[in-house]
Parts: C-alpha cells; structure tokens; sequence
C-alpha cells in the first residue's frame, strides 16, 4: 500500500465518521486542522507506529445499565477504516439473516423480517408454530478475543492477495488486543459508578475475553465471532426460520418438542466451541398467537405494536424538552429547534412502522408544549414535524459551527 493510497482511505473514513458526529468537541478539534491531523494519522499507520488513544467512559442507561467506551474521534476513524477494508469480505460470508451492523438490515428490517417468518411458517396463520427466542449471557463481557482474532485471521489470509493483508490484521490485532479500560477519560467521578455489579464492569473481567461497548469495530467484530454459529443453525440443526440481532435469536418451527430438544445442542455449541453461555433466564418459548417481545415492538399475528417502554422513554425526552422551553421563556434558539426535530422526529420515525396512530397523535397533541406549535407544524398524518423557519434555523446551525471552528472548541 502506497502512502498516498492510505491517505486517500483515511479522508474515506473520515467523512463516514464524522457523520453525527458533527458538533462534538472532538471532532471540531480534529477538523480545525484536518489535512494535517489526517497526514499524521497517516504518518502513525504507514511506520507502525499508531497506538490508540485513551477512551472515554461512561454509563449508558438505557435500554439497560451498561458500560460504554466510546473511542478518541481519531481513533473511530481508523475503525472505519478497518470497516471498509473487510466488511465487504465478510458482509458476502453471512447468512442472510443476522441484521446487526449490516447496510439496509436495520431492526425495523429484522422486525418485518420475523413477521414473513411467522407468516410463512404458520401456513399465514392457519396452522399452528412455535417461536423460540434466546439471548447469550454478558455477550460483549465474554467474547474470546483469540477465538475472535483467530476467526479474522483465517478468514482474510484466504483474501491475502486481494488486499494489504500484513498491514490490516496488525492493526485489526492492535484494536482487539488494546485494553479500553487503561487511563480511560470518566465523564464523571469513578466513585459515581461504584454501585454498578463487578460482573458488569469490565474492569473486573479478563482482559482477554471482552469487546467494549460503542466502537463501531465492535459490533462488526460480533457478528463474525457468531457467523460460524449461525451456519451450525442453519445447516445443522436445518432451521429454514432463523435470525439473528447480536445476541438475540429467533428460531421459528412447527414442532415445539423439536424446539425443545435443540436449546440443549444450541448451549453445548456455544460452550465448548465459543466459550459462550446461553441465559437462562431468557428462554422464551410459545405458540405464534400469543406476541413475541423483540427490540421495541411486540409482534403479533397481522399487526405490531411498540413496547410502552419506549413510548415513556419518548414521553421523558418530550418532558425535557417543554422543561427547557419553558426555562427560556418560551423563545426558540438553534440549539433547542435542532434537538426538538431530531428527537422527535427519530420517535416519530421509529413508530410509524407500527400500529402506533393513536399513540402518536396523543403524543404530538397532548404532551408536547403547545407553545412549540409557533415554530413547527405537523405533517404527513402524525408521521414527521417540520420547522416553519427552516432555512433560519440551517443558517443558524452554519454560524455556531464557524464560531466553534473560528475559536477551536
């Protein structure tokens, strides 16, 4: 690999990067000088002298408490680099139906997904089908980083010729290997996290036998750890109904004894081959017409509802929001209409795939502050809002940009 080439990838990964990441300090600052911090990047990686930065931790509430190491933004740029040099390869080796990480396979995908399952299988709903739902216990905590490497290494030696196969599985390894928790940057004091279990801390675990939370190289680096366990399902166990979203799987059959009898091959597969273990608190197993609970959305014979839990989690960003309007007399700012759209616009996106009319209706008429309705109106049947000064708000987002770049925030 030329230098010239590498850098040319590295602006590539910059720019998918950045995406979302625009108004974060971070990323402002490597802006502020970005030919010459992507040059030096570039510098670090061509001579084998790159070495990650420390991580910034923090605690993520919901859907549930966990850990999260969020990287340096230099950092998250080589991830991305990574990621365009070997999800392609390994994108093209997966079933069909694992979804997490995967362009056009997002969770509304996988829902819908599970629906045709449900369908096909039940003769559209005229015969009987049970649904098998399964998790793996502290996934991310028990990932095996040599299996793992192990894995990858096999893998991209076969595609050595195609690709600069030395340079990548070094720094593939240099990402697996690189303890997140040394000298990580707490966004609060450490003893603010002391009641979190040490069997969910990874300061507590095995240095060997973790992935943190919140890399991108993370979640594509799961699905390869479990892609030789979902071909054992699919053509071993022989389940034409499979799918999987991480760590959570379905499996869909006609014959609930034949269900039963496979979670007992699924645990010593996942035992002896993955030093993985299957939860035993989260085997749920029933006939198609009762619902199945997946992601956000309770799924049922023709229709799907979202989960009231998402809809309170909606409902406390909405509180949020009128509390801060209020707190502003009521005037309207960049910062306030950017957030306010965005939250609910993402909500409000997220619902409409769903049997959900009703719900957003109330939401949008009842529990948002009136007084917002000056600045935004709704459109598309409760589907999206949109602001009234749209362009005002563009030009004002453009001005505080400058200003943190004329000022190097």
């Amino acid at each position: 690999m030329t230098k010239e080439k590498l850098i040319y990838d590295l602006f590539l990964a910059y720019y998918e990067a950045r995406k979302n990441k625009r108004n974060t300090v971070n990323q402002i600052a490597f802006e502020y000088n970005l030919e010459q911090n992507i040059f030096l990047l570039a510098d670090e990686l061509f001579t084998w002298k790159y070495e990650l930065w420390r991580s910034v931790y923090f605690i993520q509430n919901h859907p549930v408490k966990r850990e999260v190491f969020a990287s340096w933004f230099r950092d998250r740029i080589v991830h991305h680099l990574i990621y365009d040099y070997i999800y392609p390869i390994f994108d093209r080796s997966f079933i069909y139906d694992s979804y997490s990480c995967r362009v056009g396979k997002w969770t509304s995908f996988w829902i819908k997904r599970i629906n045709s399952f449900i369908r096909a299988c039940s003769d559209n709903y005229t015969q009987d089908c049970y649904i098998l739902k399964l998790d793996i216990q502290g996934y991310f905590m028990s990932l095996d980083k040599n299996i793992l490497f192990k894995q990858i290494e096999q893998k991209l030696f076969k595609h050595k010729e195609n690709m600069e196969y030395d340079f990548t599985i070094a720094l593939i390894k240099k990402v697996i290997f690189h303890d997140y928790t040394f000298n990580a940057l707490f966004k609060w004091q450490r003893e603010d996290y002391i009641w979190l279990p040490k069997s969910k801390s990874l300061f507590y675990s095995d240095v060997e036998c973790w992935l943190p939370i919140g890399n991108l190289t993370s979640q594509l680096f799961s699905n390869i750890y479990l892609d030789d366990f979902d071909k054992y399902i699919k053509t071993e166990l022989k389940c034409e109904y499979y799918g999987r979203y991480v760590d959570d799987f379905i499996i869909i059959h006609k014959d609930k004894e034949y269900l039963t009898q496979i979670i007992i091959k699924i645990r010593e597969y996942l035992d002896n081959n993955l030093n993985l273990i299957l939860h035993p608190k989260k085997i749920y197993l029933q006939n198609y017409k009762k619902w199945v609970l997946f992601l956000w959305a309770f799924i049922k014979p023709y229709r799907n509802y979202i989960r009231k839990r998402t809809i309170w989690y909606f409902f406390g960003k909405i509180k949020i929001l009128n509390h801060r309007f209020k707190n502003q007399n009521y005037k309207m700012d960049y910062g306030l209409a950017n957030d306010f759209s965005s939250i609910i616009n993402s909500y409000l996106w997220m619902m409409k795939n769903y049997s959900s009319y009703k719900i957003r209706k109330k939401v949008l008429l009842s529990w948002i502050d009136a007084n917002f309705w000056n600045h935004f109106y709704i459109s598309s049947n409760f589907k999206k809002i949109k602001s009234k000064n749209g362009h005002i708000w563009k030009l004002a987002g453009l001005q505080n940009q400058l200003w943190l770049t004329y000022y190097n925030v």
